[in-house]
């Protein structure tokens, strides 16, 4: 039986290397995980649907693949098991089961992977916390009173309490970077299009969601994307296949890259002094290893997009929440009551103002695109402050009381002509202002974990590539991990 201690002590690759020669078997591997679960999870709810039997069964097969026989959990939102809830981390859905695994699934099995649980997400993926009606608080394993980040937060909660060396994860807004950042993980969000979301859907969030993992370690992420990349039938498009394997990328040198970075937030919004100091030592780090650096930013109005990206986030609610209770029959306050305002809102929309604000996804794709002819990297905090105490983002009185009035009148045509939504993307972007650039332009981005706070808690730090440049990013990140190793830095729970 493989030691608490060896489980830990290897990443995902490395787990397999010890299957394949015959050190263990995908067995003990897949009790070792539950044996952490067991452990952990009642204290940081990282788990919210186990699949044990399901676990125990696939581990018994004959498996092949980059992972074979690596324990590994998916998120519960997008990355459907056929058979198994679907919950989308709301009420209503608690219940449903998918009727067929996702494309995604299907490669994480194809890889080898065995798959024991699914993990927390908000309700519908709509936040930056993990917090949910449906399943609870999910904590950070490096501070219990914390935040894990959202919406991957479960998965990155797994991973860095050592349930999993990696978990699935997906990312529409910062969701694979923030938790990342928030618990001292790498976390790679890939280009538009190049891991496929079928069959239920073409594109998710109107293309701005992308999928991969959070992970340990860079050469996890790489071989899990080699794993994953490529259309499905019938996705909307192909994009360009990559030169080599990712995995291949990390034996290569960066090259001298052109690193532009920004500590300004691109709402005008405070950001915490030891991010903003993180980020300079850095560039004097990048400096170090050769890199040309210096200070400038993209010409993108920072408050538009982030209107453009609360007015998709509110049609995208009221679709969804719209599709639900058409599934389920369920009645509307069966959702929470954030969910519930910003499907009001959504319904409220113009289809024209709809249609005119993602027209200008355009302008900021074009303007990145101008600033990467003279940059090769754009380097800047993941997160504007450390990961949030639990409870801290909750609504003041107020607020709540405003709300239910929205609620109770059908009130989202006041809500959109008050100017309201305005001050809430403001307001509920304040604390991660720098991850929506990435998913509106549909490029590569990455949180890497170099740093930490004062206080002891991850702090992490992005930098974001050309769209299709997924290789530039993991060039780096292996030559950061090998400057500023992070793998042995793991929370003592």
């Amino acid at each position: 039986m493989i030691s608490a201690a060896d489980y830990a002590g290897h990443d995902a690759l490395g787990l397999a290397g010890l299957v394949a020669r015959g050190e263990t078997t995908a067995a003990e591997l897949l009790e070792a995980a539950l044996a952490r679960a067991a452990e952990v999870n009642p204290r940081i709810n990282a788990i919210n649907i186990p699949m044990h039997e399901i676990g125990r069964a696939r581990a018994r097969e004959a498996l092949q693949g980059p992972f074979a026989g690596v324990p590994f959990l998916i998120k519960d939102i997008v990355q459907d098991y056929g058979g198994v809830p679907a919950s989308s981390g709301c009420t209503p859905l608690r219940d449903w089961k998918a009727p067929s695994h996702a494309a995604i699934t299907q490669r994480f099995l194809d890889a080898g992977l065995v798959i024991f649980g699914k993990t927390a997400t908000p309700e519908l993926a709509l936040k930056g916390i993990t917090e949910s009606r449906a399943w609870g608080i999910t904590r950070n394993p490096w501070n219990l009173d914390h935040t894990p980040g959202g919406s991957s937060g479960g998965a990155a909660a797994a991973v860095a309490a050592g349930i999993v060396p990696m978990a699935g994860a997906n990312d529409g807004g910062g969701s694979i970077r923030i938790p990342a950042a928030c618990c001292g993980l790498f976390g790679l969000r890939p280009s538009r299009g190049r891991v496929p979301l079928g069959p239920r859907m073409g594109e998710a969030w109107e293309g701005a969601n992308s999928d991969l993992v959070v992970s340990r370690s860079v050469r996890d992420s790489a071989a899990m994307l080699d794993a994953l990349q490529g259309p499905d039938v019938g996705s909307p498009f192909e994009i360009r296949a990559p030169e080599r394997p990712y995995l291949d990328e990390l034996q290569r040198e960066p090259g001298r890259l052109r690193v532009a970075f920004c500590t300004r937030s691109p709402l005008g919004t405070p950001v915490d002094p030891q991010h903003v100091e993180a980020v300079r030592r850095a560039a004097k780090l990048l400096e170090s290893l050769g890199h040309h650096v210096e200070e400038a930013e993209p010409q993108v109005d920072g408050p538009l997009l982030a209107r453009c990206f609360i007015t998709m986030y509110m049609g995208n609610v009221a679709a969804s929440v719209a599709e639900i209770r058409a599934l389920t029959g369920c009645a509307e306050s069966e959702f929470e009551p954030d969910t519930r305002v910003f499907a009001q809102a959504g319904r409220a929309l113009d289809a024209g103002e709809y249609v005119r604000r993602r027209r200008l996804w355009n302008d900021f794709a074009r303007a990145l695109g101008r600033f990467f002819q003279s940059h090769d990297l754009y380097l800047t905090p993941t997160l504007a402050c450390p990961p949030v105490r639990i409870g801290e983002l909750d609504q003041p009185a107020a607020l709540r009381a405003a709300q239910k009035l929205v609620l109770g009148l059908r009130g989202g045509g006041l809500l959109l002509r008050s100017g309201m939504v305005e001050q809430i993307a403001t307001e509920s972007l304040a604390k991660v202002p720098f991850t929506q650039l990435s998913n509106l332009t549909g490029t590569p981005s990455m949180s890497v974990p170099l740093y930490q706070t004062a206080e002891g808690l991850p702090l992490g730090l992005q930098f974001v590539a050309p769209f299709g440049e997924e290789g530039r990013l993991l060039r780096l990140a292996a030559q950061l991990e090998r400057a500023l190793p992070w793998f042995g830095r793991v929370p003592s729970l």
